[in-house]
């Protein structure tokens, strides 16, 4: 038994922001009934192509696990599916511009009357307010919610993570948001609407440089280099590097090969706990008991220095190397692992988080697995549906269509062309 089993999710999302969300939910054993415009699909099937003919891996690797209807809700026919659909399912994911279910006729009043106990749960890209209109994607989220004001260096313009936070980010916020609707649903017996806004995921994310916005009023940021460096601070929180923000300093250093492997880098964190320990590694025994060394905040204006010195020490190793000699001393530490070297990651594989997927058109890819790991829900991840590849079989086996009824279902042009062939 798997944690979700006997969940059924109506998924009305594209892109990546709403599918994250559906896969997570999927891989816990929903039934993710993906609904896709009749011979177009989610956009992202054709978008960013490396295998001619096959769904792209944008596609694939945000839709492991999933059931593919194709309906066209405009049709009559498909406006019926769709009321059954709502009948039958727990939660309802949108991921659409604002208004867009409501000039279907599928409005959360109308959806409500369907279904008293389903849940709607929609990302949109601002909450209500002056813009809860506008369209948001990936970057426009990290600017938005005070990602990028705070990313990058000081003299430098702000910066975008490589890291999803906006989409994938809202996604897991989302998820957890409806797995609390379905909790709460099992006292009331009602469903809810859910929703989760990307600029307010992102916010969410970035708490510790609110923490130092507020901080700001009790004077400067000590722990960040500038403090260190005598430049003064602003009105709102810095870009600070790679300072670590937790309050211990922090840097990237170059490791052996740096020249000529842009990720030869290790992360390096001068804890306090460990002075003692690094001034033996880096060969500086000295700084231990020497006045301006010996405590925290006599090195707050020397961390140029002390870096310089540990990468001295960094770029005679490599960056795994300077894990196997630092950790066993409990100095904190990681190396900047490439994206080639996390695919290839014997742990990540061995615990899922790194799969191989085989798919009947584009053969066998590698993609993320389930990030989380439940002791009695185990997860096997699954291809991703082709366009209306269980469209006949969710018209049969969920409503209940048959014979002449699923007939005409497929023959009202509601359900794409497609699965006229599939039902002879």
């Amino acid at each position: 038994m798997k944690a979700l089993d006997g969940i059924k999710i109506l998924d009305f999302t594209h892109v990546q922001s709403g599918p994250t969300c559906t896969q997570l939910l999927a891989w816990f054993g929903a039934d993710v009934l993906k609904v896709e415009r009749p011979g177009v699909g989610d956009a992202t099937r054709k978008q960013l192509v490396d295998v001619p003919g096959a769904d792209s891996l944008y596609f694939t690797m945000l839709n492991h696990n999933k059931r593919s209807i194709e309906l066209n809700s405009k049709n009559e026919t498909g406006k019926e599916v769709l009321t059954r659909l709502i009948e039958e399912c727990d939660v309802l994911v949108e991921n659409f511009a604002p208004g867009a279910l409501d000039r279907m006729g599928f409005s959360w009043e109308r959806i409500q009357e369907i279904n008293p106990r389903i849940i709607m749960a929609s990302v949109k890209g601002f909450g209500p307010g002056k813009y809860e209109d506008c369209k948001v994607y990936e970057n426009v989220a990290q600017c938005a919610g005070g990602a990028a004001s705070t990313t990058g260096f000081l003299d430098g313009p702000p910066l975008v993570t490589g890291a999803q936070i906006g989409d994938s980010g809202t996604g897991l916020h989302l998820a957890l948001g409806i797995m609390t609707a379905l909790f709460q649903r099992e006292r009331t017996g009602r469903g809810q609407k859910v929703l989760a806004p990307m600029q307010d995921g992102v916010l969410n994310l970035c708490r510790v440089k609110l923490r130092d916005q507020q901080r700001l009023d009790a004077g400067p940021l000590k722990e960040y280099s500038q403090f260190g460096e005598g430049i003064p601070f602003g009105e709102a929180t810095p870009r600070a590097g790679n300072d670590s923000g937790g309050g211990q300093p922090g840097r990237i250093l170059k490791c052996k090969g740096w020249e000529t492997d842009p990720n030869a880098y290790t992360y390096f964190i001068t804890q306090a706990a460990v002075w003692e320990p690094i001034c033996d590694v880096i060969g500086k025994p000295e700084w231990k008991t020497a006045e301006g060394y010996a405590t925290p905040p006599e090195r707050l204006d020397k961390l140029n220095e002390i870096f310089g010195a540990i990468e001295e020490w960094t770029m005679t190793k490599t960056k795994f190397e300077v894990m196997d000699i630092c950790n066993p001393l409990n100095i904190p530490v990681g190396p900047i692992l490439s994206t080639k070297e996390l695919i290839e990651d014997e742990g990540l594989r061995a615990t899922g988080t790194i799969v191989d997927v085989d798919h009947p058109e584009r053969g066998t890819y590698a993609s993320v697995g389930c990030p989380i790991k439940l002791s009695d829900s185990p997860v096997d991840v699954t291809r991703s549906p082709l366009l209306g590849e269980h469209t006949v079989e969710i018209l049969r086996d969920v409503l209940g269509y048959e014979g002449e009824a699923l007939q005409a279902v497929i023959e009202s042009g509601a359900v794409g062309e497609a699965q006229k062939t599939a039902a002879e």
